[in-house]
């Protein structure tokens, strides 16, 4: 399973907060630059993650973004089903496949998602930012050059 870029973000923008002290507030500014990713893709990204209660947004002269959760209670399988348009790894409808009535490669494909939802379901956004110093050190680093 391949996940999209705008699954691959919102992990990016959840292990930044994580990875900063709990009362640092963030800015998408800040975190678009760190991840040289455009600020108007961080903000939908941002807009759908605060929409589901992950992370606390807030407008102004002071707002910013924040974990919205403990980072122990976010599972990562919770972060994919919420950020993929589709999980589905085979459409046999669209257009109607002629052996779709017979074919065993449907059955396949969602075992092997199940399984793999369930794998990444045991992990939380805790064990990302688990190497916090390192990840923080990597992330001052990445605008120096």
């Amino acid at each position: 399973m391949r996940l999209t870029k705008h699954t691959d973000y919102a992990f990016r923008v959840l292990i930044y907060l994580a990875s900063m002290p709990e009362d640092r507030i963030s800015t998408v500014q800040e975190i678009a630059e760190k991840f040289d990713v455009s600020r108007s893709h961080i903000m939908k990204i941002v807009h759908k993650l605060a929409g589901a209660g992950l992370i606390h947004a807030s407008r102004g002269q002071h707002g910013g973004i924040r974990l919205g959760q403990p980072k122990e209670s976010i599972d990562l399988r919770s972060v994919i089903e919420l950020m993929e348009a589709t999980l589905a790894p085979v459409n046999c409808d669209d257009p109607v496949c002629i052996i779709k009535k017979n074919c065993a490669l449907k059955n396949i494909l969602f075992e092997g998602q199940r399984q793999f939802l369930e794998h990444v379901e045991r992990y939380t956004l805790a064990d990302l930012a688990e190497p916090t110093v390192s990840i923080v050190r990597l992330l001052n680093k990445s605008r120096r050059g």
